[in-house]
């Protein structure tokens, strides 16, 4: 069996300010950029890895959600405790500083964690924990 992670979902609630995070600052490229119902859908992901993508998607989009359950979305977005997702860098000092020096919310700086792996983390404008993590030279 051959099974393989093709995209994710994060929620937005500010594309433009998505895109200035996801494309200008991490270095994605736009994929999709599709609008309906004045809601937009953004698929970003890295260059070169047309099977590795995310999904910016507007946190209203179900409609199978209350709206007692939009509105606890869009408090726990403001929190940054609804989502996130987990990143790898070969040069994390140098991600992490442009990340930094484009203004993102910083959560954790660089740190080997006593779980093996060293790593970093940010907020995006919507405020989902972005952590990157260096990959291990025995694991490339």
């Amino acid at each position: 069996m051959d099974v393989t992670i093709h995209a994710s979902f994060l929620p937005h609630d500010d594309p433009d300010a998505s895109l200035a995070f996801y494309r200008d600052l991490l270095g994605f490229e736009v994929r999709d950029d599709v609008g309906y119902e004045g809601m937009r859908w953004i698929t970003v992901g890295p260059p070169g890895r047309p099977g590795a993508s995310v999904v910016l998607q507007p946190p209203a989009a179900d409609p199978g959600i209350t709206e007692e359950e939009r509105r606890t979305i869009v408090e726990m977005m403001a929190k940054g405790t609804y989502a996130g997702i987990l990143l790898a860098a070969t040069d994390l000092d140098g991600v992490f500083e442009r990340l930094r020096a484009g203004g993102a919310e910083i959560v954790q700086e660089p740190a080997e964690q006593p779980y093996g792996v060293r790593d970093c983390a940010v907020r995006d404008p919507a405020g989902n924990l972005i952590r990157i993590q260096e990959p291990r030279r025995d694991a490339q």
